[in-house]
């Protein structure tokens, strides 16, 4: 099962590596996809057998994809003898944020206070580094008008698709199947985190309250919290199109179910700095009109969210 999987991820890594290559941006429609299903599938292979390194080669697909359309944007940059953007203060930041990430793994650990292995302190470079890859990547793709279009509708249809999966396996699938379904072995012996919500899983996979235990919306990013800030991202970049508004209204409330109020809070503040940016008035009264929602939501929560449960080994 295992070498069947990893031949099977081979060739369509292959396939995509070459497309990337061809064309770097198709990477960023990669990310918006896999990403959003990533952590569901990760899970599913652990239940299925796929495990340890095997399963780690998988799960580096990300960075695999990113480090082809950097490359291939770096060669065509030395064909070309020049950079692809014109480098500013931000770029300076970022460069500067790395020669520190940069120092800090080099540095003995004594020193840091610190008893961090050579394996940890890879981990660290690549969690700290890759955001600044893929900015760098962005910086070099050519974004006009034309290529932010479809990439916002492709946001757009992949956040519907996490929101109306969401909402349905909120209320159908029971806490039960989670919990043999592999994610608890995914983030507990593969990712090694210690979580103790209901059967292992992360703590807010639920809402616990007074009047009882809930559950949060966590789609297949299995995690409310990065499920939500997905949907906010895509309803602050929504084309200004009637169909675009009907996928909104699933969004946000998929958005509602995660009970985030950071992403509310951020979603506001977008709204504004869209308001100022464009200076529209519209975006302040939504501004206004998401926190209302938010409020009014999260009082009524517990009278319309599913309940769920702890478990005797909890």
């Amino acid at each position: 099962m295992t070498a069947l999987a990893l031949a099977l991820f081979g060739v369509a890594f292959a396939v995509a590596a070459a497309v990337v290559w061809r064309r770097p941006i198709v990477a960023l429609y990669a990310f918006v996809v896999g990403l959003a299903a990533h952590n569901f599938v990760m899970a599913l292979l652990w239940g299925g057998g796929i495990r340890g390194e095997a399963l780690e080669a998988i799960a580096a697909w990300k960075e695999g994809l990113l480090a082809v359309a950097l490359a291939s944007v770096a060669w065509r940059a030395c064909r070309a003898r020049r950079l692809p953007f014109r480098p500013n203060a931000v770029d300076a930041l970022a460069l500067a944020f790395v020669a520190i990430v940069c120092l800090y793994a080099v540095l003995p650990q004594s020193a840091l206070g610190g008893v961090a292995g050579a394996k940890a302190v890879l981990y660290a470079l690549r969690h700290d580094l890759v955001p600044v890859v893929a900015y760098f990547v962005g910086r070099s793709l050519p974004l006009g008008r034309e290529q932010l279009r479809p990439i916002a509708w492709t946001v757009l249809g992949a956040a519907t698709a996490v929101a109306v999966f969401g909402l349905v396996e909120d209320y159908a699938v029971p806490v039960e199947w989670w919990r043999h379904s592999g994610a608890v072995g995914y983030f507990h012996r593969q990712l090694g985190f210690d979580y103790h919500g209901p059967g292992g899983l992360p703590e807010n996979f639920a809402f616990n309250t007074s009047d009882g235990v809930f559950r949060r919306l966590v789609s297949t990013y299995i995690s409310p919290l990065a499920t939500a800030y997905m949907l906010l991202v895509a309803l602050l970049l929504a084309p200004k199109r009637r169909f675009a508004a009907a996928l909104g209204v699933v969004v946000a409330a998929g958005l509602l179910f995660t009970v985030s109020r950071s992403a509310l809070v951020a979603l506001a503040a977008g709204l504004v700095v869209l308001a100022f940016a464009r200076r529209r008035a519209w975006p302040l009264g939504a501004a206004v009109a998401a926190i209302a929602i938010g409020v009014g939501f999260a009082a009524a929560f517990t009278s319309i969210a599913p309940k769920t449960h702890f478990f005797k080994e909890d």
